[in-house]
């Protein structure tokens, strides 16, 4: 008999820098999907990966001079050493660079356009670089991207166009048949009030402003768009358009795409369309995620606010990490994140209420039994409550998995937990142990609390995997199966238990929120100094338009203040026996004194204007990293007037 299959992925991600919490929240939550899966008898494929082509790639690692590939290897390498350190249990990793993926890609495209749905026209548009997308006039907020507020370019090229509005009737109308395609119902509503109803324009799917992309096979001076490029992964990676696609035949369509809100519309708008156009089926499910706040907030690099899940895991554990971001976000919905709200419920939860149970257990079956799991023989009426709740809890967490409910799945097992520590209270094990009589009546008790922690533990592999290993050799557990759970007898009686681990040692709040406190400050000095992400490069201008500039050598004669303005100096220079005055803001990074004598390099045409009060007849050109560091630039000792070219 076949097994049931499960498919599950999450998006790709950029590699254009290092991943932050946000990006592992994600991962480690599809991880729990899909170990759960396994553990409940499918047949899963969980794929991630990373979507590597781009402007903004490019620029970026011309930036640090060095390939496009070396840029995001190095990235690249970083992400699977992340997933390694969070447990993340995938079966692919795909790279939109491997050549599988590049020539499917392009039979998709060449398919497209062979049958009428890809046309040549010419883009006119505001263009975000790091978003990869275009907007028009009316969707900018404040003149900036709407995604990530940064500014746009104005670009004009030639590009390939999908015809986006041929599908959209069938969309909407595939929508409203399937409810539960698009989850929660919220981003629904969003999705076709906002975007499908107004009315769908055809999207650009090929650039010839750059060229770190996949050429498109019949003009090559273009490349395919991220949208054709990066959304076909879910497909390629199962061997879609290759003569090798047993994977595709198996496991598509996808059980569930995994992704934030932000990308929600690539996912059920772009993606679905695109595979109506091929003629295949569509994805079961997209669900869109919230994002995880901090400081109020989206993480921004620019704010500061980013957490990096590495220094989490070095100072808390793998598991603590996957807890809070699985129990602490409402499934669906934004959630927060502060050290913290980190560590008390990793106190409280992790430690106090699993930790002790295990330890308080594992400790007296040694104290009282040297070790030994005595036979359940001596049963009373108080122990059939914990026997119900943890019998029942396994039928609950499939049901709340089965809704994708994540947070209420381990509110399931936690109940199991609680009960637990109740009946140790109820049963006073301590108190059995002075009465000989009671001997009996004692190892059933801890027989009792043995079997509900295996049981506990069977159903926390999916979301706490290293705790479960780690309970189950303290258990010395041999049955660790989902099948095993449907009664409460998985633990053999004169089984030896396993020595005593603390698993989640207590924390000092005070004490390590003061260590992360000076933590973040070192990183956001270095991040300051480090600028690791050049700006975008603005859009091209021809040699005419360059040669409109006047760029000249000149000498500081003298240098002063400007008067109630901290960031302006005034310099006189000497542009070739001519003495002109300009107006610099640069004496947060010079004194005066330290540019009389110095050459550099003036915009002589530049129209003159007053700057308090004083009066500016040029700029003199400077680099910045717009952090802390800038230099006027310094043409050497030229004569005075020589021309910049």
């Amino acid at each position: 008999m076949n097994k049931k299959t499960y498919y599950i992925t999450t998006p790709i991600y950029y590699p254009s820098a290092n991943l932050h919490i946000g990006n592992t929240y994600t991962t480690v939550a599809a991880d729990a999907i899909a170990r759960f899966k396994r553990l409940t008898g499918y047949e899963t494929f969980f794929l991630t990966g990373t979507d590597e082509h781009g402007q903004k790639i490019q620029r970026l690692a011309e930036g640090k001079g060095i390939t496009p590939i070396e840029y995001v290897d190095e990235i690249v390498a970083g992400i699977k050493e992340l997933w390694k350190m969070m447990n993340v249990s995938y079966d692919k990793f795909i790279r939109t660079t491997e050549d599988y993926h590049i020539e499917a890609v392009q039979k998709i495209f060449k398919q497209l356009y062979d049958q009428g749905d890809i046309y040549k026209s010419e883009y006119e548009g505001l263009y975000c670089t790091p978003c990869e997308s275009f907007w028009t006039e009316t969707q900018l907020v404040d003149g900036k991207c709407p995604d990530c507020g940064r500014p746009v370019e104005k670009t004009k090229e030639e590009a390939y166009f999908f015809k986006m509005s041929k599908y959209a009737d069938s969309l909407i109308e595939y929508i409203e048949n399937h409810p539960e395609f698009i989850q929660p119902e919220s981003r629904k509503n969003e999705m076709l009030n906002n975007f499908l109803r107004p009315g769908l324009q055809d999207l650009c799917v090929s650039r010839t402003s750059f060229n770190w992309g996949i050429p498109v096979t019949f003009d090559e001076k273009h490349v395919i768009y991220v949208w054709i490029d990066a959304l076909a992964n879910y497909a390629t990676a199962l061997g879609f358009q290759n003569s090798n696609d047993e994977l595709y035949k198996k496991f598509w369509p996808a059980n569930v795409h995994l992704v934030g809100k932000d990308i929600l519309r690539f996912h059920t708008i772009y993606w679905p369309i695109m595979l109506m156009a091929l003629g295949q089926p569509l994805p079961k499910q997209v669900f869109g995620h919230g994002w995880l706040l901090v400081d109020g907030g989206k993480m921004s690099k620019s704010k500061g606010n980013v957490v990096d899940p590495v220094t989490l895991v070095k100072h808390f554990g793998t598991d603590a990490v996957r807890y809070y971001l699985l129990h602490e976000i409402p499934f669906g919905q934004d959630g927060l994140y502060t050290s913290e709200i980190f560590i008390k419920k990793t106190n409280s939860d992790l430690a106090n209420d699993l930790g002790n149970l295990v330890n308080r257990t594992i400790a007296m079956v040694h104290k009282y039994f040297d070790g030994i799991i005595q036979a359940p023989n001596a049963k009373e009426a108080i122990d059939e409550e914990l026997i119900k709740v943890a019998l029942e809890a396994p039928t609950k967490v499939e049901g709340r998995m089965d809704a994708l409910k994540l947070p209420e799945a381990l509110d399931e097992i936690w109940a199991v937990v609680r009960r637990s520590n109740k009946y140790i209270d109820e049963t006073m094990p301590w108190v059995l142990a002075k009465a000989e009589d009671k001997k009996e009546r004692l190892g059933t008790v801890l027989y009792n609390l043995i079997e509900s922690l295996r049981i506990i533990s069977v159903m926390l592999s999916a979301f706490l995997p290293e705790t479960s290993e780690k309970i189950n050799r303290q258990l010395n557990a041999s049955k660790t199966t989902w099948d095993s759970l449907v009664s409460f007898d998985g633990t053999e009686a004169g089984t030896k238990v396993g020595e005593g681990e603390v698993i989640f040692p207590r924390i000092d709040v005070e004490k390590k929120l003061e260590e992360l406190a000076k933590l973040q400050e070192n990183q956001k000095k270095e991040a300051a100094v480090k600028n690791t992400e050049m700006k975008p490069i603005k859009s091209e201008i021809t040699i005419e338009d360059f040669e409109k500039i006047d760029l000249r050598v000149v000498k500081v004669l003298a240098c002063e203040p400007v008067k109630k303005a901290d960031k302006l100096l005034k310099l006189k220079v000497d542009l070739g026996g001519e003495e002109r005055q300009v107006i610099s803001g640069i004496a947060k990074y010079y004194k005066p004194e330290e540019l009389v004598g110095k050459y550099v390099v003036l915009v002589a045409n530049l129209k003159p204007v007053k700057l308090k009060g004083e009066l500016s007849q040029g700029m003199i050109l400077a680099a910045s990293d717009d952090k802390d560091k800038l230099f006027a630039v310094n043409p050497g000792e030229l004569s005075t007037g020589s021309i910049v070219k």
